[in-house]
């Protein structure tokens, strides 16, 4: 009976770390992230992506704002997304920044890009899972989330 405790506890620790490896081993960083002719890459089909410069309402979403200086309202976005749990910083410009969002259970992985669009005063988006169908609404929590923390 004792040996089949330990089985089972070993299992239960074991398990999501060897989920969370396949999950990372299927998941590779995708190769049209980045900033095109000014646009980010458009949301696949899938419901698991939003973008504010989506045109269909699925997958579209309002930019963040902002008043005064353009590289002081970049910094204080690259603030708020740093104070964000299992963040990780890939690539960052005087306009672009790309994170990777991990989520806590299975590890899956999010990619969130931002445009700054200094003349419009706004900050562009995109996030997006890699891997699945619905991500049940996450990447747009996510980024409203973002805005009420960033917003004065």
């Amino acid at each position: 009976m004792r040996q089949k405790i330990l089985w089972a506890v070993a299992a239960a620790v074991i398990s999501p770390l060897v989920l969370r490896w396949v999950v990372r081993l299927a998941s590779p960083r995708p190769t049209n992230l980045g900033v095109t002719d000014g646009r980010l890459a458009p949301c696949p089909k899938s419901p698991n992506c939003v973008s504010t410069q989506a045109e269909d309402a699925e997958h579209a979403i309002a930019p963040l704002t902002f008043e005064g200086d353009p590289a002081a309202a970049f910094e204080r976005l690259r603030s708020v997304v740093a104070a964000l749990p299992r963040t990780k910083p890939i690539a960052a410009t005087d306009r672009y920044r790309h994170y990777e969002f991990t989520t806590l259970i299975c590890g899956y992985i999010d990619d969130v890009e931002f445009v700054l669009d200094a003349g419009k005063k706004q900050i562009q988006f995109r996030s997006a899972s890699r891997l699945g169908h619905s991500d049940l609404g996450a990447n747009r929590k996510r980024m409203e989330a973002i805005r009420r923390a960033y917003s004065p």
